[in-house]
């Protein structure tokens, strides 16, 4: 982030995931798995799924009003829409979203990097407010994987879930608590090939060919993409802490994207620090992508296990390969 005298601050924290809940019980009447199966491999219990007709832009549209609620504001001059499944290939959702939020004419576009989107739509966003062409942006991760998966794919379908989470930022001073500090962002475009949905882009739709039904679906190479996920999040934080003049030791929390609670685990052990300063719900609400960040961000503030004054790294890792994080202490603001 540029050093001016002017950062993004978060003001608000909104979130939403749909009512349709699937267990792994459920999901074991379905699918080769089993409760035992999920969360030995995942840490993952259940996941919310969006309702037929329902999409990821109906989700955002909830977070967004809730974060506007909690920020005590019904405006925001930019929309970001972290998202990975769009409600159409074209054109973007964050257009319809603000719409729907009543704020039609402001700024309003996607970013895409699937698990790390939410990170990225924070630093884009923190860009705009501290060059002076936003005073408050309205950042939202929203994603709907369950329209995407494999129904035969156990290992798919046992770790993702749809849901929403938002915050606003708004223009303030770098020693304010809540502005974002220390962004590190970066990629690996040479393994693109670990997290993808092969088809219906420009690439397939060019060949002038059906595409083979498999490749319509999410795939991921699940130990390869461990490995990958574990050596750059633990860098990445250990790049913003740097940035920051944090030791490991001053970090009360490390929120990260949650993808996968033995990951987590093996990150809390590579940075030297106990799994308690790591906020998870994973088991209730899964891989949800570039919704994860502000859901577990909502549920330990919430809660009491994140508090005001707090010197907390948000990271992720995703498709691209993608990976990323920022520093922030946290604000006193509640969650809607």
């Amino acid at each position: 982030m540029s050093g001016t005298d002017r950062a993004a601050v978060v003001a608000g924290l909104g979130v939403w995931v749909p009512p349709g809940v699937v267990t792994n019980d459920a999901l074991a009447q379905q699918l080769d798995t089993s409760d035992e199966w999920i969360r030995s491999r995942t840490g993952i219990g259940r996941r919310h799924i969006i309702a037929p007709g329902e999409s990821s832009g109906d989700l955002a549209v909830e977070a967004g009003r809730r974060a506007l609620k909690s920020a005590g504001t019904d405006h925001a001059d930019v929309v970001v829409v972290a998202t990975s499944t769009p409600d159409r290939p074209c054109p973007a959702t964050a257009p319809e979203v603000a719409s729907r939020l009543g704020l039609t004419g402001v700024g309003a576009f996607d970013v895409g990097a699937v698990c790390t989107g939410f990170v990225y739509a924070l630093g884009v966003s923190a860009g705009l407010i501290e060059s002076g062409f936003a005073s408050t942006a309205l950042v939202i991760g929203a994603d709907t994987f369950s329209t995407i998966l494999n129904p035969s794919d156990r290992a798919t379908r046992a770790v993702f879930g749809d849901g929403a989470g938002a915050v606003v930022l708004r223009g303030g001073a770098p020693s304010e608590h809540g502005a974002l500090k220390g962004l590190h962002l970066g990629s690996d475009g040479t393994r693109s090939r670990l997290i993808e949905v092969a088809a219906g882009g420009s690439r397939q739709r060019s060949t002038g060919l059906p595409p083979d039904e498999a490749d319509t679906y999410f795939t991921m190479e699940g130990r390869a993409v461990f490995a990958e996920a574990v050596r750059h999040m633990t860098a990445s934080v250990q790049e913003t802490a740097d940035r920051l003049g944090w030791a490991t030791a001053d970090i009360d929390k490390v929120v990260l994207h949650q993808a996968n609670a033995r990951i987590l685990a093996a990150i809390a052990e590579r940075i030297g620090v106990g799994s308690e300063r790591f906020p998870s719900n994973i088991d209730r609400v899964g891989n949800t992508v570039a919704a994860s960040i502000p859901l577990v961000l909502a549920d330990a503030n919430s809660s009491g296990e994140l508090q005001a004054g707090q010197k907390v790294v948000l990271g992720g890792f995703g498709g691209g390969l993608s990976w990323g994080s920022v520093g922030l202490v946290w604000p006193d603001i509640s969650t809607c």
